[in-house]
């Protein structure tokens, strides 16, 4: 197989079919369970996620990069799946919307792919992906509650359907309530206690035992039901041009989310083991794979954690895995679906809580808000936590609004807080260290015991020098020349400042103005290449002194240099 081909298998080698082949078996003894469970959520026949997940699996395969990414139905494509349906649907047929989305999901892919746009991963922050994540995973457990209970479903988002929970719970049921939360503690303790055994697997199995033993369905517990048994149908689902028209709109929204989960997903893997992914092809084999299952009854699908967790663990070295994962697949659609027809909907219920409670990261909203504590906060103010207020307006978009407002929420509000830190760039008066040539300046504010210079002011800008933050540096400035004692001379290290535009060229010659009607020149130092161009480029009339360096700068405007004096 070539590069072009297939990717993730250059290198391969037959010693790693054995570890790839048990590796297969685990991920399918998860798989089938999972994907199951996923089809609910997106509001589908649960052997709609059987049917996802073979052509994905094969064909991500093929095109992918990545060695170890297991590409099936995932919870939070699978809930945007189901808010995609529900809004543009109607009284359409929810199996064939489904299908359509994915076929619309896939397309998009593989156009971004083929226009090689896989930077657009970089305006899903991880801080937003977190919050988006954490809420959809709420949202989630919050909906397979009544299934676990007993109880009728509510409507509306996570905060109405958490209130509809809490005021009929007078209507739980007593078997239904027993049969999930022992499915569910199950899951818990077999997660600790036997890490290495597919839990999900082997309490759904334990699920199916105890309803077939005890009749528990004629006893009033729900079931999963007929499972039709056999490969899909395949072709094109039954949707109208503009019904796909409007998949097509929200299937960009899918696409995203599943390709962020995904790259994440392998990037980690691909790190661990020393080879490298690429996100064009990622993208390329995320449109296959949804293809694929486009076309073959199937329902939106994206590379999964959780299972690419359990291919790693279990010793994965290639594609191989995958492709055995989808082998036991198929043959569970010929011959073993009426093995879970008899699967308890409550123990389902707890297989997809148990698979989302440990995405309810809320260690990682605690350490976006500690970012913002310290010296950060004060250098940087309203933006220092910026990644945590990112986190909690996607993560709240999600509860309030939906799955694809919560995104874009998120994605509108982490685009806002970049402008305002680009606009408010961390301006620091330096101090220096030591009496050698070669001596560093640091941030005064930060060691206030360091000594001064006097009539002098060495100042850092922390970001580019663009027409957004062009005044407040210059004001910024201004105000520190001001409060120096006897000014004379303005440094501006350049190094924190790896670009200026022509805005920022013209304001430093009016600010170099400023300071000459303080008493005081300006001059730079340390500047980036690009600085050095753009300026000459600009060809800005009185433009600062260029210096090498800060020491430079200041053997430049006096010799012998001033003595040191301490701060206070």
């Amino acid at each position: 197989m070539t590069r072009a081909f297939a990717p993730s298998f250059v290198g391969f080698r037959r010693e790693w079919i054995r570890s790839d082949v048990l590796a297969g078996l685990t991920v399918w003894a998860v798989l089938v369970p999972e994907s199951l469970a996923y089809a609910t959520i997106a509001g589908v026949p649960p052997v709609v996620g059987l049917y996802a997940a073979v052509p994905a699996l094969v064909l991500y395969a093929v095109v992918g990069s990545s060695r170890h990414l297991v590409v099936s139905p995932m919870s939070a494509t699978a809930a945007l799946s189901a808010g995609v349906v529900a809004t543009i649907g109607g009284s359409g047929d929810v199996v064939a919307l489904t299908t359509g989305l994915a076929l619309a999901t896939g397309l998009m892919a593989l156009a971004a792919g083929l226009l090689r746009l896989g930077f657009l991963a970089a305006f899903i922050s991880e801080p937003v992906l977190k919050g988006f994540i954490i809420g959809l995973a709420l949202t989630i457990m919050i909906g397979q509650v009544p299934d676990l209970l007993g109880t009728s479903k509510g409507s509306g988002n996570f905060f109405e359907k958490a209130w509809h929970v809490v005021t009929h719970l007078d209507e739980a049921d007593a078997l239904t309530l027993v049969v999930g939360l022992v499915s569910l503690a199950a899951l818990v303790l077999l997660g600790r206690l036997v890490p290495m055994l597919p839990a999900s697997l082997a309490v759904a199995l334990g699920g199916i035992a105890v309803a077939w033993l005890f009749g528990l369905d004629d006893h009033g517990l729900a079931v999963v039901g007929h499972i039709d048994s056999g490969l899909p149908a395949l072709g094109l689902p039954d949707v109208s041009g503009d019904q796909f028209l409007d998949l097509l709109g929200a299937a960009v929204g899918v696409m995203l989310v599943g390709f962020a989960e995904g790259l994440g997903a392998a990037k980690t893997y691909a790190a661990r083991e020393g080879y490298d992914i690429d996100a064009d092809r990622e993208l390329l084999g995320l449109g296959l794979a949804n293809l694929g299952t486009g076309l073959a009854s199937g329902m939106v699908v994206n590379g999964s954690l959780s299972k690419t967790a359990v291919n790693g663990s279990a010793g994965a070295r290639s594609q191989v895995s995958s492709l055995t994962a989808a082998a036991l697949a198929v043959l569970t659609l010929l011959f073993l679906t009426g093995l879970f027809e008899k699967l308890p909907e409550a123990t389902l219920a707890a297989i997809v809580i148990a698979a989302v409670v440990e995405l309810v990261d809320i260690s990682s909203l605690r350490r976006l808000w500690r970012v913002g504590t310290g010296p950060i906060a004060r250098a940087h103010r309203i933006t220092a936590r910026a990644d945590f207020v990112a986190a909690i307006a996607a993560l709240m978009g999600v509860l309030i609004f939906d799955t694809l407002p919560g995104l874009v929420i998120g994605i509108g509000v982490s685009l806002v807080l970049l402008i305002a830190r680009t606009s408010r760039p961390h301006i620091a008066a330096l101090a220096p260290v030591g009496d050698r040539p070669d001596r560093p300046w640091v941030d005064a504010a930060r060691h206030p015991d360091y000594p001064v210079l006097p009539g002098l002011l060495v100042v850092r800008v922390e970001g580019p020098l663009l027409f957004a933050n062009a005044d407040h540096v210059r004001e910024r400035i201004r105000e520190l020349a001001a409060a120096t004692p006897d000014l004379r001379l303005v440094v501006l290290d350049g190094r924190a400042t790896p670009s200026v535009d022509v805005t920022a060229a013209e304001m430093l010659v009016q600010l170099r103005q400023d300071i000459q009607h303080l008493g005081g020149e300006l001059v730079m130092a340390d500047d980036v290449g690009a600085v050095r161009d753009v300026l000459a480029a600009a060809e800005p009339r009185d433009e600062p002194t260029i210096h090498a360096t800060v020491e430079e700068a200041l053997r430049a405007a006096t010799d012998p240099p001033p003595p040191f004096t301490p701060n206070g």
